[in-house]
């Protein structure tokens, strides 16, 4: 292959063969994109969110989904730009390439990798959680869930993008319609009680959270330390809206629907998050042993949902509606295994990340050795985490694998907005199909908000291990495109995009 220089980085001219090994097939429109971004992060209304009323109490969290729901409104508005302006499947990493060179493209690209790689994993043992509590099944077999699972949906995701994306549409029409359920059985039961129930949450002579045996303590017992420290868990309530764009080219017109799916997302998901906070932490689940209730309860609970069936319907039927709430976890580990399959295969189809993982099936045309990668990466990570803390340590797994995946999306978020700042400033003239009406306030506004939540998970001693393992993780990698990966990129298309706008602004020097 022709060999040619750009900067620092060195690009191979790939023929025809390359890109018809790697061939993707065209099938969304606006509402299968809105059911990728609502499913993707639908399962975090399901379990997950609920960690943040043990880190803030119910104010605390209250406030930081505020916060974070802003980071993600100007976000959606930020990628509605950059998306159908650059309708590639790379998504993060292309606009970063475009705004900021290889080298920007990259780490924005692996720190997007970090997250997809781990959300699954995380929503797999939300999952198991799930299935082991209404199956009664020992801990002891938590992993064969896990392995159950990841076979069952990569495999989905492996026949062909025609039914991936119709999975996606069925499996998030149905988890929000166990939602609506959930919702509407809580407004009527006659037992919601917000005081006594979500305000049971007080602080120890040591600085600990007690609970409050008849509730009525603080609206935010914890401060503003505790918004702070419920921010990373405020993220789940909305994190992987933002993959949408890796399914730019198998969009039939990413230009008008790309936008449109994004925007329509994030409503939806602002409306379901804000009624699963109050509605599930204001009913009275109960649990643990000794017997704790309430939002002081669901803090360290992995299965929130199901508790709250539990309180309005009683073990038995709890158990039918939450083998329906599963669909709600299912939904997102199914379209998250998307994303990471098309998150890999852009990266490697550019040489990023070895070509050998962005070749398509030979019929199906879904990037099936990319699929496989992420599935192993991320159970590799789930196991080895089980395995350190053993049984017994659920909830901590679980949060403790979240805040993994959430270090990696924070530096995502944080690049992705510099990247749209930078293409607002550097490349004004390539043709935008959608401007954002925040402009580039919105873009810093991401930045910060970001950037606080990232500081956040390095100040809970808990969890600061798995971030520091995280961190490391990331220094590998760009480690490995240091020595390796800048001298193998491929001239994909997203590379001849970035190339030739940035060297018609003066940007570059072949």
């Amino acid at each position: 292959m022709e060999k040619r220089k750009v900067g620092n980085v060195e690009y191979h001219e790939a023929g025809t063969d390359y890109f018809a090994k790697r061939e993707l097939r065209k099938h969304a429109r606006v509402w299968s994109l809105w059911a990728l971004g609502v499913g993707a992060v639908i399962s975090g209304h399901f379990s997950g969110w609920n960690f943040g009323l043990a880190a803030g109490g119910f104010g605390g969290l209250f406030f930081a989904a505020l916060i974070i729901g802003l980071m993600y409104v100007l976000l959606c508005f930020c990628l509605a730009e950059m998306s159908p302006a650059l309708p590639h499947t790379g998504g993060a990493y292309s606009f970063a390439r475009s705004a900021m060179g290889p080298w920007g493209g990259f780490v924005t690209g692996l720190a997007e990798n970090i997250e997809y790689v781990l959300t699954p994993a995380v929503i797999v043992f939300f999952i198991g959680a799930y299935l082991g509590g209404i199956f009664e099944t020992p801990e002891s077999i938590q992993p064969l869930w896990w392995i159950g699972m990841y076979i069952l949906f990569v495999g989905l995701n492996l026949i062909g993008v025609e039914l991936s994306f119709k999975v996606s549409v069925l499996v998030t029409v149905l988890a929000l319609a166990v939602l609506a359920v959930f919702w509407v059985s809580a407004i009527f039961s006659g037992q919601l009680d917000f005081s006594r129930w979500a305000l049971n949450i007080g602080v120890g002579d040591d600085g600990g959270i007690v609970e409050l045996a008849e509730g009525g303590g603080a609206f935010l017992p914890l401060g503003v330390k505790g918004i702070l420290a419920a921010m990373p868990f405020a993220v789940w309530l909305y994190l992987a809206i933002e993959q949408l764009p890796l399914a730019a080219e198998e969009s039939h017109d990413p230009k008008r629907d790309m936008p449109k799916g994004l925007l329509l997302g994030i409503a939806t998901l602002l409306f379901s998050a804000f009624m699963v906070l109050f509605l599930n932490s204001s009913i009275p689940v109960k649990g643990g042993d000794p017997v704790a209730s309430g939002a002081f309860y669901l803090g360290s609970s992995g299965e929130p949902l199901l508790d709250g069936f539990r309180a309005l319907y009683g073990t038995g039927a709890a158990k039918l509606l939450s083998l329906c709430a599963v669909i709600g976890l299912i939904a997102s580990f199914h379209t998250i295994i998307f994303a990471f399959g098309r998150q890999i295969y852009s990266l490697s189809r550019a040489g990023y990340f070895p070509s050998k993982l962005s070749e398509t099936h030979g019929t199906r045309k879904v990037p099936h050795i990319a699929l496989i990668t992420g599935a192993v990466l991320g159970f590799a990570v789930m196991m080895s985490v089980y395995l350190i803390k053993g049984e017994g340590a659920g909830a901590f797994i679980g949060a403790q694998l979240l805040n993994m995946a959430v270090f990696g999306a924070m530096i995502s978020y944080a690049l992705q907005a510099i990247a749209f700042i930078l293409l607002r400033s550097k490349l004004p003239n390539i043709e935008r199909p959608y401007r954002s009406p925040f402009g580039v306030v919105g873009g810093w506004i991401v930045v910060i908000i970001a950037a606080v939540t990232l500081f956040m998970q390095f100040q809970d001693p808990t969890y600061r291990g798995g971030v520091i393992g995280v961190a490391i993780w990331y220094a590998v990698g760009v480690i490995y495109f240091a020595l390796v990966g800048r001298k193998s990129l491929v001239y994909s298309p997203e590379e001849d995009f970035a190339v030739k706008a940035r060297a018609q602004a003066g940007l570059d020097r072949a």
